[in-house]
């Protein structure tokens, strides 16, 4: 997508240096800063202290990871060591495991003169199925919006509330629950996005608005709590929101706050839907609450950073010293509260049976 009219993916291997290169997230929306990952030890902290972040991008950084481990061992010990470690990077997101299984299951199978050059392979070929997938995913999306903007007699904009950040900067490039967005724009329907800060972190404030304001779709920045109120007054047509792990049963697993959003959205009858690619479906757990819920730094919550007016960034404490915080990072929003999931294979309903038939 763009950033002031140039074109970025979240994640690419330079062509003039042979090095991986990815946009510092936690920079953003202040400063577009390019760093490289040198070795495994930077792409384990990249994931893990988020300067790459969503499902989708940290899978796909992981394999990236795998190919620079290999340049320095691709024994099978290394594979099985650069497994563990970045699969303990972050434990929520099942894209994180689900690249790192692919990879090292086919490098084994390959002698050590072959297994750079393959691994090298992978990555570059999981970045460019994960635009493809999220090309498709906004194909099938569309078509949610085109039919709420046809049954507005008014005409007016498709009003969408998103939360956290599932844009292209949580994918290589579109992102999931961005992916419709971008292509309702591009087919001429005009819509309107609600974006939630989404604290801790912000990233609904610092990244969502940041990149759709430079891709020219309309919207507006709220805090996490007024999702509902908006819905009560008639103001949301449409909840889409990512996921880091949704179950073979249609629970969703997303930034924490997502589970309020759906409450609120049925008890107002607005519909929810979670976009995300089929990787992202944990095929082996049936019950969300059993997905492992990663939980972060409480600093994260005790403290705020952002500009300040004369240009530097700065952290600040927001709540008296010594006050305890917890900072889950994730929630588990129950099948029964989401209208369909959209994937890179079609919508389907948030049921076992739908959920199986787009099984790989």
């Amino acid at each position: 997508m763009l950033i002031q009219g140039k074109p970025y993916r979240s994640i690419w291997k330079d062509m003039k240096d042979g090095k991986v290169k990815i946009i510092d997230q936690r920079k953003l929306p202040h400063l577009v800063e390019i760093v490289t990952l040198d070795n495994l030890e930077q792409t384990i902290v990249a994931i893990r202290d988020m300067y790459v972040r969503g499902a989708p991008l940290i899978g796909v950084t992981a394999a990236f990871g795998f190919a620079i481990s290999m340049q320095e061992n691709c024994s099978e010990q290394a594979i099985d060591e650069t497994y563990s470690r970045l699969v303990a990077a972050r434990p929520t997101a099942v894209n994180l495991l689900w690249a790192c299984r692919i990879v090292a299951a086919k490098l084994k199978l390959l002698s050590q003169d072959s297994r750079v050059e393959t691994a090298w392979q992978l990555a570059v070929e999981m970045a460019d199925e994960d635009v493809e997938t999220n090309t498709r995913i906004g194909k099938f999306g569309v078509e949610i919006i085109r039919d709420i903007a046809e049954k507005k007699p008014d005409g007016s904009p498709v009003r969408i509330l998103t939360h956290c950040n599932a844009g292209w900067l949580a994918t290589v490039d579109r992102g999931t629950a961005t992916a419709p967005m971008y292509e309702a724009i591009e087919q001429g329907i005009d819509i309107e996005v609600w974006v939630d800060e989404t604290r801790p972190r912000n990233q609904g404030a610092a990244l969502t608005s940041w990149e759709l304001y430079h891709n020219n779709i309309p919207n507006t920045l709220i805090v996490d709590n007024a999702g509902g109120h908006l819905m009560q007054h008639g103001k949301v047509d449409i909840v889409m929101v990512g996921s880091d792990r949704t179950t073979a049963t249609g629970d969703v697993c997303n930034k924490i706050g997502t589970y309020l959003k759906a409450l609120a959205a049925a008890d107002n009858n607005v519909p929810f839907y979670a976009a995300l690619p089929v990787s992202t479906i944990d095929f082996n757990i049936d019950d969300g609450l059993k997905i492992p819920i990663e939980e972060r730094s409480e600093n994260e919550v005790l403290q705020m950073s952002g500009m300040t007016f004369t240009g530097q960034i700065e952290t600040i404490s927001i709540t008296t010293e010594g006050i305890a915080a917890a900072n889950p990072a994730f929630d588990v929003t129950p099948a029964r509260y989401v209208t369909g999931i959209i994937t890179d294979q079609g919508v389907v309903s948030p049921e076992r049976q739908a959920i199986a038939a787009i099984k790989p």
